[in-house]
């Protein structure tokens, strides 16, 4: 499955897991866009540069089924286009919350045509299944995997109605938003 092979090349991150489901592979972690600098002479590498941050994913053996994720920079997704073009299935369209976005919008790039919504605080997961009307009963009983088949078959029939702009008036078009980190003291 594609979505192993990305494991073995590097690139997952602080993966949850990746589960099989109804002949999809679901992945829920973060999904590299710029590798970090080699570290050793063995080849290992430091942190990635820049990620995509709780990715929800599905792959069948050879494309992208399905992909939603964070980014803290619009900018950033612009690695997103050039390094995962080519897997992407034709005719879907890609959902990526981002903090620093200034409204909702649908852009294509690289022949990829993706939904933006901003989100400078939330949960991708949450914000997903609101938006897809989903709700825990839908899940019930599903295995992680097949909670992910079911945001596919919801976001198949999805139909954003964003204002479709120009991927340099998008990059315009941000805001000085920052998400804050909150955690332990």
């Amino acid at each position: 499955m594609l979505l192993n092979t990305y494991e073995q090349n590097g690139r997952l991150f602080n993966m949850n897991f990746i589960e099989d489901a109804a002949g999809f592979s679901g992945y829920r972690g973060e999904l590299v866009l710029v590798e970090g600098e080699v570290a050793d002479s063995a080849g290992r590498r430091k942190p990635p540069v820049a990620v995509i941050e709780q990715v929800v994913m599905l792959a069948d053996e050879n494309k992208i089924r399905m992909v939603s994720g964070l980014v803290h920079e619009l900018s950033e997704l612009e690695h997103f286009f050039t390094a995962y073009a080519e897997d992407i299935a034709e005719g879907i369209v890609p959902l990526f919350f981002v903090v620093n976005a200034a409204k909702e919008m649908k852009v294509t790039v690289n022949g990829i045509t993706s939904d933006i919504i901003p989100l400078p605080e939330g949960l991708v997961w949450a914000e997903l299944s609101d938006l897809l009307g989903l709700e825990k009963s839908d899940f019930k009983g599903q295995s992680a995997g097949e909670k992910i088949v079911t945001v596919y078959e919801s976001l198949k029939d999805f139909q954003s109605g964003f204002n479709q702009i120009s991927w340099n008036d998008a990059l315009n078009s941000i805001t000085t938003a920052k998400r804050e980190t909150r955690g332990a003291l």
